[in-house]
């Protein structure tokens, strides 16, 4: 077996940076996202070690959201949540994801992070569907009681001043209680520079098929002006055109179908303009990008700490490889970055995927549908702007 290439033998490795791209601009507020393509936020991946990665395939002008922090955790200056919220120096678009129940923390944090951090764009979560969130009226369960939704938003909205806010939100909770139309009406309402959907319910978390014809339906509701970008089951590059093609949405947001494939930012801006992607990669040139990652995360948040939590991303980045037990196992125990090449270095560099597997889902499943736990009596009162007393509290702080 030979070495892995090095990196500056894969396209956009370590620091690509792509040309201009002839596909339909994106505005967000006075930031033009070109091309109309924004990496969704996801806890515990997309930090900035992960957002650069992706950059580096995409454009400057890309949007690459950080994952979720609360509102009173930055409100309380946690320490953690602090931590979470930093931006690597060399990010064009400082974008960030805030989840929040409480008007007040929410314009404190926005405040925090406008004037503190210089954060050129805030979205705002009301889409998560875990139980420790919904539980307290956040994420996915905000948008039932409509009155506090639109006091978040608009409390966002004030004190973001001139930088956009947007919101990305689910269906609804299920499907007899789908709050999506009614949330991005006032969302518009409110303020916001763009509304984004994950075609799913809460109680679907990530099973399933994504309904893309909510997306359109929600296109068709809002102003001309307010931009709807769509999220779900976009796990190749033909599958983005075909969101957009036929829900008409001014863009779309890739989560999952990015994860170990930062390359996807590449791919789906090259099928947009009407080209042909390249070929799924080699082995080779996939380890020198899992490499590049873990120097970034070394770089980052020390070496030790970036060996753990390169772990979750390897089994991401060997998807559809035929690579066997005893090297995944080997690649996940690897303590520095020494370990981690002798073991890269033991892969055949021209493997190629296995057909088919490239539009094959990755990521969190979740299995069968659940219930979504919701606060007592919390669907009953839609027009209530009580806060909870318990909301939002800091032992979610740290997102």
């Amino acid at each position: 077996m030979t070495a892995p290439p090095p990196p500056s033998d894969f396209p956009g490795v370590p620091d690509g940076t792509a040309g201009p791209l002839d596909v339909p601009e994106l505005r967000i507020g006075p930031l033009a996202v070109t091309p109309p393509v924004v990496l969704a936020p996801m806890a515990g991946v997309t930090n900035a070690p992960f957002r650069r990665l992706c950059r580096s395939f995409g454009t400057a002008t890309g949007l690459y959201v950080s994952e979720m922090i609360t509102a009173r955790g930055l409100a309380e200056r946690n320490e953690k949540t602090l931590r979470m919220a930093r931006f690597a120096d060399d990010e064009p678009v400082r974008s960030i994801q805030l989840y929040g129940t409480d008007p007040v923390a929410m314009a404190e944090a926005v405040r925090f992070l406008v004037d503190t951090e210089g954060a050129d764009h805030i979205d705002l979560n009301f889409g998560c569907p875990v139980a420790k969130v919904t539980r307290k009226g956040g994420g996915a369960a905000l948008p039932v009681r409509r009155a506090l939704f639109g006091a978040v938003v608009r409390a966002a909205v004030g004190a973001a001043g001139p930088v956009p806010v947007t919101v990305k939100m689910r269906i609804g909770v299920d499907d007899h209680l789908r709050t999506f139309l009614d949330a991005g009406q006032i969302a518009a309402d409110e303020g916001v520079a763009a509304v984004a959907l994950h075609a799913r319910t809460a109680r679907q978390h990530y099973s399933g098929r994504a309904d893309w014809s909510a997306i359109g339906e929600l296109r068709a509701k809002l102003p001309a002006d307010v931009p709807v970008l769509g999220n779900g089951d976009i796990w190749t590059p033909a599958d983005a055109v075909a969101m957009i093609a036929a829900t008409g949405c001014d863009g779309v947001v890739v989560g999952r179908g990015c994860l170990g494939r930062p390359w996807m930012f590449r791919d789906i801006a090259t099928a947009l303009a009407g080209g042909t992607p390249p070929p799924p990669p080699t082995l080779g040139e996939v380890a020198a990008v899992l490499r590049r990652h873990a120097e970034l995360l070394a770089d980052w948040k020390t070496e030790p700490l970036a060996l753990v939590d390169l772990r979750k991303h390897v089994s991401w980045y060997l998807h559809g490889y035929p690579v066997g037990g005893d090297v995944r196992r080997a690649l996940v125990a690897a303590a520095t970055l020494a370990d981690l090449d002798r073991v890269l270095a033991t892969l055949d560099p021209t493997t190629t995927p296995l057909p088919g597997s490239e539009a094959e889902p990755r990521g969190k499943t979740s299995g069968p549908q659940r219930k979504v736990v919701l606060p007592d009596g919390w669907a009953d009162h839609p027009d209530d702007l009580r806060v909870r007393p318990t909301d939002d509290v800091a032992a979610l702080s740290g997102g």
